[in-house]
């Protein structure tokens, strides 16, 4: 890992969505724990308990506790310890993503009404919800992230439903630099190149999709997990001050190559 300035020092950093060391939110939160910010870690339930554990630790993080956004009460529960032990947040990362199996291998004529209001909810509105409790914490402003991707924006085969669900993150991105940047909070859909996470396991062809990715970068090579977490890091400290509401690609420019 490169040498990283303090540029974030007394920063307080919420990241939801580790899984695992593979995860993007792990790089989110390796990095800005590097930049010397304080973390806090969720975990989904308890399996998953087991793999963030240990990463938490090594981040010394200061808040670890468990979050299912589809749990009632679990998302409000966070927010109220992160006042309590901190009294403020200055960054906020959603990686959180879910459709049913069923409904996301089936192609998108065939996701049911339940599988599609399963993936907005836990996808896209799940943010919303979040951006609402972290705002008041943000009194001196702040960055939140959402993780996208490519197929938000064009067709990526095997996509399939995930596709509208990122293009509604997108918009909400959008809409919620505009409501929130007068108060000084600034908010990023990041759109990493097809990186091997527990997510994309779900992906059918997945690993042709990583080899076409390679192979149309300029840069020649994939992405990885920390890539994300320096651009995230970047975008929170005030070098990226008048930076917000639009789609930061970090995919090796594959994305401008058709």
């Amino acid at each position: 890992m490169m040498t990283v300035p303090l540029v974030l020092r007394d920063k307080k950093a919420l990241v939801v969505g580790v899984a695992n060391s593979d995860s993007i939110a792990y790089g989110c939160a390796k990095a800005f724990h590097a930049a010397g910010a304080e973390i806090a870690l969720t975990y989904v339930n308890e399996k998953t308990r087991g793999f963030v554990a240990p990463l938490a630790e090594e981040l010394e993080a200061d808040i670890f506790r468990l979050l299912d956004v589809g749990a009632a009460g679990q998302l409000e529960a966070t927010f109220d310890e992160i006042k309590q032990r901190w009294g403020r947040l200055d960054i906020l990362v959603h990686s959180i993503a879910f459709a049913p199996k069923e409904d996301l291998q089936g192609g998108l004529l065939n996701c049911s009404a339940e599988g599609f209001g399963k993936a907005m909810d836990v996808s896209c509105h799940s943010f919303i919800r979040m951006a609402k409790l972290a705002a008041p914490l943000m009194s001196e402003g702040g960055t939140m992230f959402a993780m996208t991707y490519l197929g938000a924006n064009c067709v990526v085969p095997n996509y399939n439903v995930m596709g509208p669900v990122k293009a509604a993150l997108e918009a909400s991105c959008r809409y919620l630099a505009y409501e929130l940047g007068p108060i000084g909070i600034r908010v990023h859909a990041i759109s990493p190149g097809p990186l091997k996470t527990r997510a994309s396991g779900g992906l059918k062809d997945f690993d042709t999709l990583l080899n076409e990715a390679a192979h149309r970068a300029p840069v020649g090579e994939l992405v990885d997990i920390m890539d994300v977490g320096y651009a995230c890091t970047y975008l929170a400290t005030p070098f990226a001050r008048r930076i917000t509401g639009g789609t930061v690609y970090v995919d090796g420019g594959a994305h401008i190559v058709v």
